[in-house]
């Protein structure tokens, strides 16, 4: 199978310190990937790096083996914030403002996942919760038709029902030789949908391996797996 995403030699430092080192990863479409760590692990800015948002690492980023930021660019969509986009703005216009930039914006994917997750579309982005304007983001961003799709802890605000309700429908969101990455907390929920998992430790990839895999050689739930590596390290300490 072709390959989708390939890191090599990926190296990032911000401010001096060290956020990422000799990262390399080789992902191909058809999959769902979940991109696991603790916090200040280096998720986002690996998802940051890929999506050609943050810059001046050493190393290469390909899809689909292109190489230039601004073509991966049109290749990803990505978990954006919005934190462009002003606040008085209803949820109306966002939409019709990612129609004018992404040609490959699909209106009537967006129609149907808005009603979904029952979204206000008169109501502005001053007066959504968290947990609302996550479930806008995740619609915006799995509304484009992408070769990878990057969702950076989609879920934090999200309430309990409505965050597995969104998890158990992303198979059939997503479309079928794409990629997904989720980096997320939530293990044990997002679990039941992941192909694969990556994780991040010592600023580098320290586990790339099949979710399958992973439970029929140690027996283990993909979240006792994740976390038994930081136990061990810890216990070694």
């Amino acid at each position: 199978m072709t390959t989708t995403l390939k890191i090599d030699q990926l190296n990032y430092r911000k401010n001096l310190k060290k956020i990422l080192a000799d990262v390399s990863l080789s992902l191909t479409g058809n999959k769902i990937v979940g991109l696991l760590g603790e916090n200040g692990a280096g998720k986002t800015t690996l998802m940051r790096l890929i999506a050609g948002v943050a810059k001046n690492a050493s190393g290469t980023i390909a899809i689909n083996d292109e190489t230039n930021v601004a073509a991966r660019k049109s290749l990803i969509s990505y978990s954006n914030p919005l934190g462009g986009i002003a606040t008085n703005k209803r949820i109306s216009e966002v939409k019709q403002f990612y129609v004018a930039v992404y040609p490959d914006f699909d209106e009537q994917k967006y129609d149907q996942m808005i009603s979904f997750l029952k979204l206000d579309e008169s109501q502005r982005l001053s007066a959504l919760s968290k947990g609302t304007r996550e479930k806008l983001v995740i619609s915006l961003t799995l509304a484009r038709q992408a070769s990878v799709y990057l969702l950076d802890e989609p879920f934090g605000g999200i309430d309990s029902m409505s965050r597995k309700k969104i998890i158990n429908s992303i198979i059939q969101w997503k479309p079928a030789d794409s990629l997904m990455i989720i980096s997320d907390h939530y293990v044990s929920e997002i679990a039941p949908i992941l192909d694969e998992i990556v994780v991040i430790k010592d600023n580098t990839v320290v586990v790339h391996k099949a979710a399958d895999a992973i439970r029929e050689e140690s027996g283990q739930s993909i979240e006792d797996y994740y976390e038994s590596l930081y136990g061990e390290a810890d216990s070694n300490d």
